[in-house]
């Protein structure tokens, strides 16, 4: 689909849905509303322009338009509808996700995350399962910081782990099965398990606990909630990941004595620990620490920034560094746009219509079915999504509103349920998360098996994510 394609598919969406008369119980503001954020979406989905573009226009059509009314139900204003499109930026969960970027700033601009990634190659990468585990436990150390598993991965791991197949030869038109493909698919599958195990491992997830907030007011979900509760589950996959990718994809060489010298090597060059490499290692310590044992004192987002004074003063990054970091403020501008906008389909009414109706066709089934089937339609339909932040914002107001509506609905559980999903369902397509594309295109897997695996190991991962967690978070989050 060419460009000009992916800027009018969305617009004619908009337009055909604009001028459908609304069905019984919405509004015809509700209904244009709704149009201007399938647009958003279908737009969020194709990319003819970057996702903060597409938020930013979203918002101002439909405060342009006065679509929004006040709280209470009162008509909007010019005034209240620029204070609703503003309001994601006041939002505590958009400058944690904000903060969070400066943190993998830290990490790349003192070396630590890579100094961390070869200090494991170093003890771990003799044989090809070591290499395996050494990849994953690199992205493990770094998840807890780094909220983009593309600055983490992509960003960090990737440079490192790339060095290695062409030592051995194996490279992606020569021998790519020898211990490239093996060890990308690792790399890949990996993080987007840390991504699901930390409340900060993946930016969408803070997005997602933002959204629940606003779905079910009085819901609070910390840290080490999100922590104790995928802890079971996000173990299991994470010590299953490089054994199965080794079982259902093998390297066709098991051994590799040359690593452990090429990763001290590397270390060599670096050099000893720096004063920013231990400044900055002592800083996401403390932030960790406030974020698990912190929780009753100080909020997560001011933690964050907090410790982002810290770096300042402690010179690990500068404010040149803070302002010209493009990622960090992209994301935010994008995120706060798309806070907003899911904030408009409940201020509008739609998803309590939409809630009234999804109850009538969910009257008369168990609530663990009404669960299951739930979290199965947020998993799958991510094959539609070529972002997790687009499928947050289109799919989780909707599923939460549907959940609402059901009486007697643990709406903590199933908020959790649902927000815990996000990062292993990027596993099953070649463009399911950040770093996808990253993997996809080193030339390592091809396209066949890059479909297979992601079959695969979306299947088993939603399974064990399923039959662990339907058990046990209801118990961890009571």
């Amino acid at each position: 689909m060419n460009k000009q394609m992916k800027a009018i598919l969305p617009l004619i969406v908009t337009a055909i849905v604009f001028f459908i008369p609304p069905p019984e119980g919405l509004s015809v503001d509700a209904m244009r509303y709704l149009a201007i954020f399938l647009g958003v979406v279908l737009a969020l989905i194709l990319e003819p322009l970057p996702g903060a573009a597409v938020g930013f226009i979203g918002i101002t059509a439909a405060a342009g338009l006065q679509l929004v009314p006040q709280a209470g139900g009162k008509a909007a204003t010019l005034g209240s509808s620029l204070q609703w499109a503003l309001s994601g930026f006041t939002d505590g969960t958009v400058w944690l996700i904000f903060v969070a970027y400066m943190f993998a700033m830290g990490y790349e601009k003192t070396g630590l995350g890579r100094r961390i990634a070869l200090l494991l190659m170093k003890l771990l990468g003799g044989k090809a399962l070591g290499l395996g585990y050494a990849a994953a436990l690199a992205d493990l150390v770094l998840a807890p910081f780094i909220p983009s598993n593309t600055a983490r991965s992509g960003g960090t791991i990737y440079p490192v782990v790339k060095n290695i197949p062409p030592m051995y030869n194996s490279l992606p038109d020569s021998q790519p099965r020898l211990i490239g493909g093996y060890l990308m698919w690792t790399c890949l599958a990996t993080t987007t398990v840390t991504s699901s195990l930390f409340y900060t491992g993946l930016a969408p997830n803070l997005l997602a606990m933002s959204l629940i907030g606003k779905a079910a007011p009085g819901i609070e979900i910390t840290w080490m909630d999100w922590f104790i509760s995928m802890l079971p589950a996000g173990a299991i996959l994470f010590i299953l990941t490089p054994l199965l990718a080794y079982i259902v994809y093998p390297p066709t060489q098991k051994v590799f004595p040359d690593t452990p010298a090429w990763a001290s090597g590397e270390l060599t060059k670096l050099g000893p620990l720096t004063r920013k490499e231990i400044t900055m290692a002592l800083l996401a310590l403390l932030a960790l620490c406030m974020w698990i044992f912190g929780a009753k004192l100080m909020n997560a987002t001011l933690v964050a920034i907090a410790v982002l004074c810290l770096m300042l003063i402690f010179s690990v990054v500068s404010w040149d560094d803070v302002i010209s970091n493009k990622g960090a403020w992209n994301t935010l501008a994008w995120f706060a746009t798309l806070v907003a906008m899911a904030s408009g389909l409940g201020r509008v009414g739609f998803l309590k219509w939409f809630a009234d109706v999804s109850a009538g066709y969910l009257a008369g089934h168990s609530m663990a079915f009404i669960v299951f089937g739930l979290l199965v339609v947020f998993f799958f339909s991510h094959y539609f999504f070529a972002s997790l932040t687009a499928h947050t914002t289109a799919m989780l107001p909707i599923l939460l509103a549907t959940a609402v509506a059901v009486p007697g609905m643990d709406m903590r559980f199933l908020g959790m349920l649902l927000a815990g999903s996000l990062g292993i369902m990027g596993i099953i397509t070649p463009y399911g998360t950040g770093p996808s594309p990253i993997y996809y295109n080193c030339g390592y897997i091809t396209q066949k098996d890059f479909w297979i695996l992601g079959t695969i190991f979306g299947l088993v991962y939603f399974a064990v994510y399923a039959a662990v967690s339907m058990f046990y978070m209801p118990l961890a989050l009571s």
